[in-house]
């Protein structure tokens, strides 16, 4: 990875594995408070020797072979092939170790909070917002990770003006953070006669669940009120007041909830929402307060910031963050959002490194 000095970051990994491995050969380690972080901080930096050994030997394979091409030409043509299937496998495995190097952001495991809501566009982006939820829930489930509906406000046309989901396991938020943001579609509608081309939007924000301990609220904080609910329904959401919105009077956050029969339960899936934005809330007010933050390479995810165009008549997604163009857009749309997620990590990575290490002379 230019600009990274990974041979310098495995060394350091090394020594700090020894160190690691001295202080839980103590038996009067295991007995303390932090032996679980000390044994999780252990298999981490584990594996990062581990990747970075690999990654060594087959540098050190390369170089060797590089001499004899030099030394020997009439074995040149034979290296050839060689020589570039090793040197593609050393950035995979550059980036690989890349992405083990950056510390784990203790969000990253938790459930992930998203919210679509649709932008400019109508009807058109309200359909745009339905294709975003699908394409999230096939994606969720190919990486084993479970989809509940919080919270859905959907139109005559089978598109949501709004819809609210949790995404549940294991680095459920940290596979799924780099979503946040505007994302805009580009096709004819089907309701477009003349067959022209139309931009819309949707606004996707995807939020850390925060746990009752992470933030406190104070019910004499909140305003909670019940209605009907409006749209599709059973035959008792329509006819109940079982809907509920509560609102934290201190910052004006308002969260309403109406999918579920029993008003007990939206009002639940309400506060559990409501915990998650105010968890962001604070972090960020917390933040600005230090002035401690630095806009990443890749952006801040922000929800007023554009981050992926879908052209339907190119077959295209470009994801402007990073400058990455696919002409797959189906096979995405279907769930695969692999070739989009792993290079927005990798960018993240190599910025959070190059942001703390000297570049190599």
């Amino acid at each position: 990875m230019e600009g990274i000095d990974l041979s310098s970051h495995l060394d350091r990994s090394r020594e700090e594995l020894a160190q690691l491995e001295s202080k839980l050969a103590d038996p009067s380690v295991t007995s303390t408070p932090g032996y679980p972080r000390l044994t999780q901080q252990y298999a981490r930096v584990r594996e990062i020797v581990r990747a970075g050994e690999a990654w060594e030997k087959l540098a050190g394979t390369i170089a060797e072979q590089e001499e004899l091409w030099e030394a020997e030409a009439e074995l040149r043509e034979e290296l050839e092939e060689s020589l570039n299937a090793d040197r593609q496998r050393l950035e995979t495995l550059a980036k690989e170790l890349l992405l083990l190097l950056v510390p784990p952001d203790p969000n990253d495991a938790k459930t992930a909070i998203v919210e679509i809501r649709a932008g400019t566009g109508g009807d058109e982006s309200a359909l745009f917002a339905a294709d975003l939820l699908r394409m999230y829930a096939r994606y969720a489930e190919t990486q084993g990770l479970r989809v509940s509906l919080l919270d859905s406000h959907p139109t005559p046309l089978g598109g949501f003006k709004q819809v609210v989901f949790a995404v549940e396991g294991k680095g459920a938020f940290g596979v799924l953070r780099y979503e946040s943001g505007v994302h805009r579609v580009q096709r004819v509608p089907e309701t477009e006669s003349q067959g022209r081309i139309h931009t819309s939007t949707a606004t996707v924000v995807v939020l850390p669940e925060a746990e009752e301990v992470e933030v406190q609220i104070d019910p004499s904080d909140l305003r909670i009120d019940t209605f009907r609910s409006t749209g599709p329904g059973g035959q008792s959401v329509n006819t109940t007041d079982s809907a509920v919105r509560i609102t934290h009077v201190p910052t004006g956050l308002v969260v309403s909830c109406q999918d579920e029969k029993s008003q007990l339960k939206n009002k639940a899936q309400a506060l559990r929402v409501l915990r998650a934005r105010l968890k962001v809330r604070y972090e960020d007010e917390r933040r600005e307060e230090l002035a401690a933050t630095r806009r990443q390479h890749i952006g801040s995810g922000d929800r007023s910031e554009k981050i992926r165009t879908y052209n339907f008549p190119q077959n295209r997604v470009t994801d402007h963050r990073i400058n990455l163009t696919l002409h797959q857009l189906e096979t995405i749309l279907a769930g695969d959002l692999n070739p989009l997620t792993v290079p927005l990590r990798q960018a993240a990575a190599q910025s959070a490194s190059e942001a703390v290490t000297p570049k190599s002379s």
